[in-house]
């Protein structure tokens, strides 16, 4: 069994920003199809999942990059399963460079879902067996975000529509990336670069839904942003990490 998978891919002009730097709805998008990759070579391609009624939930990753990728670059994704605990499975990434030099890493947590009734599913549900790599690029992420007495004020309010829809009917894991990075104002945008992403998603985006997109000022290099519902309901939490590069 393939128990590390590779993706090889090369930043296209859609994946940089205005910098020449790739976005981080592309990063997450490219680790998103490696796992998907790693889950097809093990004997289940994604119309077999749907047929199923099965679908990834992803419920927290954290990310870290020494080097932002830049348009044009090609980098190497390898991701491996850390197994699983309880409902919960444990991925992790780690990305490199044409010259096989690391260049970032992340830990992420996901469960298996019924796509048809949004319920959890055990991970004897999985008809399956998925080999636990030995490797890891780091402590398992915590799924508290936000600190607590953080400030936050309104941003921006945003509308789910066509645009950001997945195949299992919500706002797409990489899409909440873009909702985060459009916080920042110009001057932000022009400074340090965002080298580390945090994220928790606590429930499901769906077409129409409103979100309220707030954030805190700058705290020790991080800017904090949630995305909650007019009624109160607590859609993601994330943490904007800056750096100098």
């Amino acid at each position: 069994m393939v128990e590390k998978w590779t993706e090889t891919y090369t930043i296209q002009s859609v994946d940089a920003d205005f910098r020449g730097d790739c976005r981080w709805s592309s990063l997450l998008s490219i680790m998103q199809r490696a796992a998907d990759k790693h889950i097809e070579a093990l004997g289940i391609d994604r119309e077999e999942m749907i047929e199923r009624g099965l679908g990834w939930m992803l419920i927290t990753l954290e990310a870290d990059m020494t080097s932002i990728p830049r348009d044009m670059e090609t980098i190497h994704v390898e991701t491996w399963s850390r197994g699983s605990k309880g409902v919960l499975w444990h991925r992790d990434y780690r990305i490199m460079n044409d010259h096989g030099e690391q260049v970032g890493g992340a830990r992420s947590v996901w469960t298996l879902v019924d796509i048809q009734k949004r319920k959890i599913l055990r991970p004897s549900m999985f008809p399956y067996d998925v080999p636990i790599g030995q490797d890891s690029v780091g402590e398992l992420p915590s799924k508290a975000v936000l600190p607590e007495g953080i400030e936050l004020g309104e941003a921006y309010t945003t509308v789910v529509r066509y645009s950001g829809i997945d195949v299992n009917g919500h706002l797409n894991n990489a899409r909440y990336a873009d909702l985060c990075m459009d916080v920042l104002d110009e001057p932000e945008l022009q400074g340090d670069k965002v080298t580390g992403f945090k994220i928790t998603y606590n429930h499901e985006a769906r077409l129409k839904d409103t979100i309220i997109v707030r954030r805190s000022g700058e705290t020790g290099g991080r800017i904090f942003v949630q995305g909650v519902s007019p009624e109160g309901t607590n859609f993601f939490e994330a943490a904007l990490v800056k750096g100098k590069q």
